[in-house]
């Protein structure tokens, strides 16, 4: 549960799904120092939520085999409520 919660905290935070903040952070890139900042989780699976052009959560799966996998559930979740959530 703290890796879920700590994705999606990360996400909301750089409001950026957290694979993208995976591929400007690795070793020796300008933002690696993102990878040390005490909370932040920067794995696959945290997904920013948005509805009316505004960021209005985000989402963290953990569990599966894998940050591809995390990711493709957050997804899909997100997928699932997509309509009801513009307003």
């Amino acid at each position: 549960m703290p890796t879920a919660s700590g994705k999606a905290w990360t996400a909301a935070s750089f409001r950026t799904n957290t694979t993208d903040l995976m591929a400007i952070s690795q070793p020796g890139m300008m933002q690696a120092g993102l990878r040390n900042l005490p909370g932040a989780v920067i794995i696959g699976g945290g997904n920013i939520v948005e509805a009316g052009g505004s960021l209005v959560g985000a989402v963290g799966v953990s569990g599966a085999p894998g940050g591809d996998a995390d990711e493709a559930c957050a997804k899909a979740g997100i997928a699932a409520i997509v309509d009801k959530l513009d307003f």
